[in-house]
């Protein structure tokens, strides 16, 4: 008698807020890909800013695809839309350090 049941992994799904963070933890079917488990957490209904055709999602802090297949133990993050590019806050960073340092070196 053989068993037709699919193998079930582990895996968790993570989105979060400035003040707010939601992990659901679920077993999938092995071959889940990302955006299934997403759809299949429930996560999408919590959160309805999240729209998978813009945010991005990762693994474990790499960014991937939605029709990457899952490993066990996997934690799918979903990515909210940058604020501010990090490079123009960097660059206003170093400006403004600049302009602090030729003033403060300066004496009459």
């Amino acid at each position: 008698m053989t068993d037709d049941k699919p193998t079930l992994i582990p895996v968790e799904v993570a989105f979060a807020l400035p003040d707010r963070q939601e992990i659901i933890s679920l077993e999938v079917a092995q071959g889940t890909t990302v955006r299934q488990a997403i759809e299949r957490s429930g996560i999408l209904e919590r959160f309805p800013q999240i729209d998978l055709e813009k945010n991005r999602v990762g693994i474990f802090g790499k960014v991937t695809k939605l029709d990457n297949p899952l490993r066990p133990r996997d934690r799918v993050e979903i990515y909210r839309p940058l604020i501010a590019d990090p490079k123009e806050v960097r660059k206003r960073r170093a400006a403004e350090g600049r302009a602090t340092r030729k003033g403060a070196g300066s004496r009459s």
